[in-house]
């Protein structure tokens, strides 16, 4: 189910709780950045006990918003995952912030259009929701994926 895309944001009502676990990684704005960030969320995400398939849907969201982050964004870019409630369910969400958009004429627009733009695309067919939240803090890109545990672990 492809997600609509919000450009409000979510309401904070939308946490599972007060205290629920966050994870929070700036993101160098550098080349290989999101290899090593990617790693780091693996690692994460098996231990907060998500099944392989849902990890692998979470790393491509990841990589398609900081890679977003990093080539039509200025620093800092930061990485937040958490969990939050969505149709009754706990869903991870996946926020990437930046400081907003380059400026024009910064060389973007000769960018190959077959090899760039598809990273919306492929968040909202992953996402249950996403969207974009503009606050003093930056741009907010967000996608809430279906959570699914490892038989291994609860969840």
């Amino acid at each position: 189910m492809a997600a609509q895309l919000n450009i409000v944001g979510p309401k904070a009502a939308d946490r599972l709780a007060p205290d629920a676990v966050d994870h929070v990684c700036p993101v160098p704005h550098a080349p290989g950045a999101v290899p090593v960030v990617r790693g780091r969320v693996r690692t994460i995400l098996t231990e907060w006990g998500l099944s392989p398939d849902a990890i692998m849907d979470a790393l491509v969201v990841v990589s398609e918003l900081l890679t977003n982050a990093l080539v039509h964004a200025l620093p800092p870019a930061t990485l937040r995952l958490s969990w939050v409630r969505f149709d009754g369910r706990g869903a991870l969400r996946v926020e990437v912030t930046d400081a907003g958009p380059v400026l024009a004429g910064d060389g973007l627009g000769a960018q190959d259009p077959d090899e760039h733009g598809r990273g919306i695309d492929i968040v909202t067919a992953l996402a249950a929701r996403c969207g974009i939240r503009v606050d003093t803090e930056g741009i907010t890109r967000w996608a809430d994926l279906p959570a699914a545990w490892s038989t291994d672990s609860q969840g």
